[in-house]
């Protein structure tokens, strides 16, 4: 399948995913949950790096912009990216929050996984649409 794109539309795509990411992820941590996060015991670091959790979202933002055009289909493209965006917020999920909490000390257990659930049904229930919107004339670019 050979799937052709704008350098403009990958790159919309891509900030589809970032900006809200990186607004979505530094208000719930650093702000609306902060102190419940700090009771999880699992983020010990005093003074977040910034930088290094925006090159994070970057790397997500372009791996998951890279690989839309592959799961397009023609019909409603906001369904078809928030299908998608579920599909990539279970797989970070499983990697981000189940296989951390296997493997590190996390307090309330049920209300860590809960939380981050919630977190990342938020996150990419809003990014895939958005990423989808950013793909919307990919048939006439000519999906192969």
């Amino acid at each position: 399948m050979q799937v052709t794109f704008t350098k403009k539309t990958y790159s919309m795509a891509v900030l589809a995913y970032l900006i809200p990411t990186f607004v979505h992820g530094a208000s719930w941590h650093l702000f609306f949950f902060k102190e419940l996060y700090e009771s999880f015991g699992i983020y010990t670091r005093a003074n977040p790096i910034i930088p290094l959790g925006f090159v994070s979202m970057l790397i997500q933002g372009i791996l998951l912009a890279y690989l839309y055009p592959f799961f397009h289909r023609p019909g409603n493209s906001l369904w078809r990216g928030f299908k998608f965006g579920m599909l990539m917020g279970l797989f970070l999920f499983s990697v981000s929050t189940i296989a951390n909490t296997a493997k590190i000390q996390v307090n309330h257990v049920e209300q860590w996984l809960l939380l981050q659930f919630v977190f990342h049904l938020i996150q990419f229930g809003v990014t895939g649409p958005l990423i989808a919107l950013a793909y919307r004339d990919l048939n006439s670019f000519g999906a192969k």
